[in-house]
């Protein structure tokens, strides 16, 4: 049987600040909130990546703190937004201890609240592929450069987090990490690539605390 809906309860701070890859892991199945113009716009995390440190060589901060990377050396919990591809925007969460710098790329959502609202930006997309990749959901949910550095647990924060379901592991996928073809070895294939498996809700059960 489903898991019936959850009651809103937004990710604190201490949650972020843990090991990108139980971060990476925890998120999926959470609720990832855009207010816009006062409409909630939402969907469930489904697949999420961790990247952790100077060493790990799929990082943006391999060549260390940069103008790009200095909200992730920052405090964690919050929202790391950078442009790739020329063209695209891509979200992350700041995990770890400040002065570490580690995010989480959310690289996939199921859309819960807001379907008008993203039908209308993704007109002409079938919705199976509205937001199931990282460029897809932030233009979805209208995620761009002005919430990079976005403090993603501010009482009036307008992009955030919810705890919602917890999925047992027999419903996630654990794999590379995408589009770093041309990073060495360990780094290219290390498993921080966490994904959940169709039909995943219906083993999920409901995050009834944090504590």
């Amino acid at each position: 049987m489903s898991a019936t809906k959850p009651e809103p309860l937004r990710l604190p701070r201490a949650f972020y600040a843990r090991p990108a890859l139980a971060v990476a892991r925890e998120l999926l199945g959470a609720r990832l909130v855009r207010l816009d113009g006062g409409l909630r716009l939402s969907g469930f995390i489904t697949e999420a990546e961790a990247y952790s440190g100077e060493d790990d060589l799929g990082c943006h901060c391999r060549a260390g703190r940069t103008p790009r990377t200095q909200v992730m050396y920052g405090p964690p919990g919050h929202a790391y937004v950078y442009f790739t591809y020329g063209m695209h925007w891509c979200l992350n969460c700041v995990v770890e201890a400040e002065g570490f710098p580690a995010a989480v790329l959310i690289r996939a959502i199921e859309v819960e609240e807001g379907l008008e609202q993203v039908a209308q930006r993704r007109r002409g997309v079938p919705p199976a592929h509205w937001t199931d990749g990282p460029a897809k959901l932030t233009r979805a949910l209208a995620i761009e450069r002005a919430f990079n550095g976005a403090d993603l647990c501010a009482s009036s924060a307008e992009l955030f987090i919810e705890a919602a379901y917890i999925l047992p592991d027999r419903v996630v996928a654990v794999g590379p990490r995408v589009g770093l073809n041309n990073v060495p070895e360990p780094w290219k294939s290390i498993p921080w690539r966490f994904r959940a498996l169709p039909g995943w809700r219906d083993a999920a059960t409901i995050q009834a605390s944090l504590g």
